[in-house]
């Protein structure tokens, strides 16, 4: 076995990594760029070396530069993570000149596998069912848009070296097919350093299902289940699961034994996942092969009780597989919450900068349900615009579906994190969603039931009860404390009315605190009795119990208020006594700034072009500039007709999210 090991990696990825090395007493080496100096993997690891500036084409992506770091260090072997250099085969080669183990697939596999266009013509000749499409290189938009035309409406467009969901686009005409070339080869450049695309069908009403596999040195490969993926945002996914609610034991053993036999046919020795697209009627196509270990692998993990990572460590290091395919038994279900740095309530654009708080739930294995959570950040920590926008990975396990989903809710309500916009009310949204529930997916779920965007989940008689109560009883315990500050003037004792009225957004509820004592309050707000909390002031989570069921809810300070978060539910909440709500119902609403002249950032980004000249005439939906944000282009269009008046940026600017762009007459 290994003594030492680098990661070639960062972010939680590496911290991962670092976990099960540590537990198998392997010293560990962390890379690092300039942006990354702080970070929490440089920490955790044994032995650290920076390896450029803060652009991965400059660090990260160099494999000069890694190899130098093993030499310089004596790492012995190196583990790839995901994204950058993970699938790329010139790597592990290098790797191989040097002397040093890649801790991942035989570059042969990666090349047979790794690129979408020659894993599909491998696929195809191993008889493995297949998407229609045109595996070739496209040279153009007019051999795009002639191709397109040729498989028939909707296609989509794909890197071939991609991932992660960049460099992918689904066009159904041809004006879309120009465009989507033109911006999937683009970030196919910037992401991959390979600009090339290809073109395929694109499966209407399409389920994401993906076999992980495990094969050694010897021969030896099994799979381990699958996992459902098709809850994406613009191709990315955003919550996993494993097992999947679509499959019976007979789909799944034929979608396993099919990604087993091309793995053999190519010799794939490591971790590494057979992506299919899956009819609603269970019928499935081989997609790609992902030659690494995935984002969502630990929800494999928690329903087979296998660390992959460790597998992939002992098959690197020449052991056999300890485990046959008669060995893996799926236990419970796991769900997976991918925590991004991005504003659900302005189109999920990403969002960079300090993590102020950052306090998640705690990890347990109680009762049957288990809370995990994979990270990289930590509080006072900066999420940089060089990178994934990754923050986290939340995982729980439990018995069934239904309890992990439940418990995922409660886990989400806890997830503390301020500085930086993220999709935490939003991923809790998703857990309340009734067909998420019923499991009822597809890969255009979100686009469906969010067809306006994400605002906010709606305020149901139970929410409205629950958060008019948590309200009252943390107003109620500061005027408490209130009545305990010292040196106040002698005289009438100061009380304060049972009868309270609410406003959670434009509701007004009234509520009542009945009675109170040292167990909690019982209140009579129409829906809530008795409840029972430990919260004091300044604690950003109030814990409780209300008639006996659990609550958490996230608590701000807001002026004269609070700003409650909870199950996908946030909302300023104001509690007035009788007087006070009367005379607040009498004040007038803020309107905000009139911006619909101006055309804002909406985001932290760099500007690649700007597509208009001051007194140019647009037409509503014409391009006026592309901005780039972690690692994708956003091309900002004109909401209406309009004229150019003023431009205030030029190529290669990095704007703050709101700068003014430009002006219009």
């Amino acid at each position: 076995m290994f003594k030492k090991i680098l990661i070639a990696n960062r972010g939680e990825i590496a911290c991962r990594v670092i976990k099960t090395a540590r537990r198998m007493g392997i010293k560990t080496v962390a890379v690092y760029s300039e942006a990354d100096a702080a970070s929490l993997h440089v920490e955790m690891a044994d032995e650290k070396v920076l390896i450029g500036p803060p652009a991965a084409a400059q660090s990260y992506l160099v494999i000069e530069k890694i190899v130098e770091a093993c030499r310089k260090t004596g790492s012995q072997a190196v583990h790839p993570g995901y994204g950058f250099l993970s699938e790329r085969s010139a790597f592990p080669k290098a790797l191989a000149e040097a002397g040093i183990t890649f801790i991942g697939p035989n570059p042969q596999a990666i090349d047979a596998m790794g690129d979408k266009i020659e894993s599909k013509k491998a696929a195809a000749a191993a008889k493995v069912s297949t998407v229609p499409g045109h595996l070739g290189v496209i040279e153009d938009e007019a051999e795009a848009v002639k191709i397109a035309k040729k498989i028939g409406y909707p296609v989509m467009i794909k890197a071939s070296a991609g991932g992660g969901g960049k460099g992918m686009r689904v066009a159904q005409s041809d004006a879309e097919v120009k465009d989507g070339f033109a911006r999937s080869r683009s970030e196919a450049k910037s992401s991959f350093g390979d600009d090339r695309v290809f073109i395929e069908k694109f499966i209407v009403n399409p389920r994401h299902v993906e076999i992980q596999v495990l094969g050694d040195k010897h021969g030896n490969v099994i799979y381990l289940g699958e996992r459902e993926c098709s809850i994406q945002r613009r191709n990315q996914k955003v919550i996993e699961e494993a097992p999947s609610p679509l499959l019976d034991e007979k789909t799944r053993k034929a979608m396993g034994e099919q990604a087993v036999a091309l793995a053999k046919a190519v010799n794939y020795d490591s971790a590494g996942t057979v992506e299919f697209v899956a009819g609603q009627d269970r019928s499935f196509y081989f997609l790609e092969m992902n030659t690494r270990l995935q984002v969502e692998h630990p929800v494999t993990e928690l329903v087979t009780g296998i660390d992959l990572v460790e597998q992939m460590i002992r098959v690197a290091a020449g052991e056999r597989l300890e485990l046959a395919q008669k060995d893996v038994k799926l236990k419970g279900w796991a769900v997976e919450s991918r925590v991004y740095a991005e504003d659900p309530y302005r189109n999920f654009l990403p969002s960079t900068g300090r993590l102020i708080k950052y306090r998640p739930p705690k990890e347990s294995a109680e009762d049957g349900i288990t809370v995990r959570n994979d990270t990289g950040v930590f509080e006072g920590g900066e999420i940089s615009i060089y990178y994934d926008p990754m923050i986290a990975k939340l995982c729980t396990h439990g018995p069934d579906r239904a309890s992990a989903i439940a418990a995922m809710s409660a886990a989400l309500d806890e997830f503390y994190v301020e500085g930086i916009g993220h999709n935490i009310p939003f991923l809790a949204a998703i857990m309340e969603n009734e067909r998420w529930k019923s499991g009822q997916l597809s890969t255009g779920f979100i686009a469906e039931e969010f067809p306006q965007g994400f605002a906010s989940n709606a305020l149901t008689p139970d929410l409205k009860a629950t958060l008019s109560a948590v309200a009252v009883t943390v107003d109620n315990i500061e005027n408490r404390r209130k009545r305990r500050i010292g040196g106040q003037i002698d005289g009438k004792a100061v009380t304060f009315s049972p009868e309270r009225v609410v406003r959670l957004g434009n509701d007004w509820l009234p509520v009542s605190i009945v009675s109170e004592d040292e167990k909690g309050v019982t209140l009579n707000n129409g829906k809530a009795g008795f409840v029972r909390s430990q919260w004091t002031p300044g604690n950003p989570i109030w814990r409780g119990e209300i008639d006996g069921k659990p609550v958490s809810v996230l608590v701000r300070r807001i002026l004269n208020g609070y700003r409650l978060s909870h199950k996908g539910v946030t909302v300023d909440a104001f509690v007035f006594n009788g007087k006070e709500a009367e005379l607040a119902r009498l004040m007038p609403v803020k309107k905000a700034a009139d911006t619909s002249k101006k055309l804002l950032c909406p985001m932290p980004g760099l500007v690649v072009s700007i597509a208009v000249t001051e007194g140019q005439e647009i037409k509503a939906g014409e391009p006026l500039a592309i901005v780039e944000a972690m690692k994708m282009e956003n091309i900002l269009r004109a909401e209406r007709d309009a004229l150019v008046k003023k431009i205030h940026v030029k190529k290669g600017d990095s704007l703050a999210v709101d700068a003014v762009i430009m002006e219009f007459a």
